[in-house]
């Protein structure tokens, strides 16, 4: 169903909702669109003519979105990553998700309103959290684990050794 030479696609299912959830995606991320929708027919456990499945991209990475009905639920096994290079990116989007009806979790989590688990990461936690000096990537780690929302300044003042008020 997608237009790129992806081989792997997440396929997320929904009770019925799925239009609602591909228009919310889309309008999180730019260079984002519907590729595909494809339409229950005659005979289909779904309504004929009602949207069964949304094939569309979010920057770049294909995905489709079933009308499958309430038999399965979206749960925090599995979550979508979101890669951020600036705080300002991580505050955009966490904001925008949350006031669209997400509410937030822990650890740069968040659930959106259709029940998705996302992690909104900046970059720099990656970095931090890489250094080879086990006492600076356990110090981020320890930071980290209070979090709702990433904050790379605290991240990074937490690897340096600084105490939460020391900002110097």
């Amino acid at each position: 169903m997608t237009t790129r030479s992806q081989k792997i696609t997440t396929y997320l299912w929904f009770d019925s909702n799925a239009e609602q959830a591909v228009e919310h995606y889309l309008s999180l991320f730019p260079d984002s669109r519907v590729t595909k929708v494809s339409r229950w027919g005659k005979g289909g456990p779904g309504i004929e003519g009602s949207v069964m499945n949304i094939a569309f991209e979010l920057h770049g990475q294909a995905f489709i979105a079933l009308n499958g009905g309430p038999h399965h639920k979206f749960t925090p096994a599995i979550s979508l990553l979101v890669s951020c290079d600036t705080q300002a990116e991580v505050d955009a989007l966490w904001s925008r998700m949350l006031a669209a009806g997400g509410k937030a979790v822990a650890c740069g989590w968040l659930e959106d309103r259709f029940g998705l688990s996302w992690q909104i990461i900046p970059t720099a936690l990656i970095d931090l959290m890489s250094d080879p000096d086990p006492v600076k990537s356990g110090r981020v780690a320890q930071a980290l684990m209070g979090m709702q929302k990433i904050d790379i300044a605290a991240l990074t003042r937490a690897h340096a050794g600084q105490t939460i008020g020391d900002k110097s």
